[in-house]
């Protein structure tokens, strides 16, 4: 089957269609609430700047490309002067540090919002353009490193992924289903969010893919097993030297993954962070670590104790066995040739 005759991935189309939109008749973002979703379907309607912001910080939303348009959205929001602009991107920049996605969209956004009142047009109608256009394009996007990945896999393959890979993730499963292939999915449960748990499993269940999920601890003993092929996952950040930021977790599966000889596979979207040569450029994210006492809202561990949550960690370039992006697969060290 071609790579246009291929059906629309329904998990994408899920996921596009029902995890962020604007209203113009609320003057509102709408948000679906994925620290709740798939076991409840609960929308969030965020009617300025800081609603959009806090709903960012408290994981309402979740994923790199998601965020980022979600703070595009609420950009919208701030009142039409210069001053209100500055001050709301400011503000949403400050949300989440280490994903890109969100440091690239929002100065974009913010430029064509000044550009268009010096111009006396309208500044709402020129971030929605730009955010709605770039919701598109990330969407070509992740079609083109799925169907890159998905050429990677072979017919049986278990493949096990960390987190949320994001769409890129969905049209590599759905596009290998098409070539035929028969792959396993285990995603991790991906504490403290359960992102693995719900969203991943959930993708794979829209998708008609067979999934096991496994506790964050377990990856090491499966592939001394002989269980894993391949460690695929996504990328919050990639350096231009190769290293990834990606959900804590990931490097200490890559190093497994390194020592058992199974090739780990990053799913670049769109390539390098031009703007981040290596990796002391990365700004970890450190959340509350009280989040990590807590599971599906409800304390699992005694009181009386500390805890901590750096939310990411980096994964250099030699435990990686290639970066794929929408314009095929760099070997780690070599990925700034993206660009090129």
């Amino acid at each position: 089957m071609t790579a246009q005759a291929i059906p629309p991935c329904p998990a994408v189309l899920s996921d596009r269609f029902n995890t962020l939109r604007y209203d113009p008749a609320q003057d509102a973002v709408i948000l679906l609430n994925r620290a709740k979703y798939p076991l409840t379907t609960e929308y969030v309607v965020c009617r300025s700047v800081e609603d959009v912001a806090r709903a960012i910080e408290t994981m309402i939303v979740q994923g790199g490309p998601p965020l980022a348009y979600a703070a595009g959205l609420g950009l919208a929001l701030a009142e039409p002067t210069e001053s209100a602009y500055r001050a709301a991107a400011e503000r949403l920049l400050a949300t989440r540090p280490t994903a890109d996605d969100l440091h690239h969209l929002i100065p974009a956004a913010l430029d064509r919002a000044l550009a268009a009142l010096a111009a006396g047009a309208d500044p709402k109608q020129a971030i929605l353009a730009y955010v709605n256009g770039e919701i598109e394009r990330g969407n070509q996007v992740s079609r083109a490193c799925g169907q890159h990945a998905a050429n990677l896999l072979n017919d049986g393959d278990t493949v096990l992924t960390h987190c949320i890979a994001g769409a890129a993730l969905c049209w590599m499963l759905w596009i290998a289903r098409h070539q035929g292939k028969t792959i396993h999915l285990i995603p991790t449960e991906t504490r403290p969010y359960l992102q693995g748990a719900r969203l991943t499993a959930q993708s794979a269940v829209e998708m008609g893919i067979r999934c096991t999920l496994i506790t964050d601890g377990m990856s090491a003993h499966l592939m001394s097993q002989g269980m894993i092929d391949k460690f695929i996952c996504a990328a919050d950040r990639v350096t231009m030297d190769g290293h990834i930021t990606n959900k804590v977790g990931t490097f200490q599966i890559a190093l497994a993954a390194h020592y058992h000889g199974i090739p780990f596979y990053v799913l670049g979207y769109d390539g390098p962070d031009p703007h981040t040569e290596s990796a002391d450029q990365i700004e970890i994210e450190w959340r509350d670590g009280r989040e990590v006492l807590y599971l599906a809202g409800q304390r699992t561990a005694v009181e009386g104790i500390e805890a901590l949550y750096p939310a990411f960690d980096i994964t250099p370039p030699h435990l990686i066995s290639g970066i794929v992006t929408d314009r095929g697969v760099f070997p780690a060290h070599l990925v700034r040739d993206y660009w090129r």
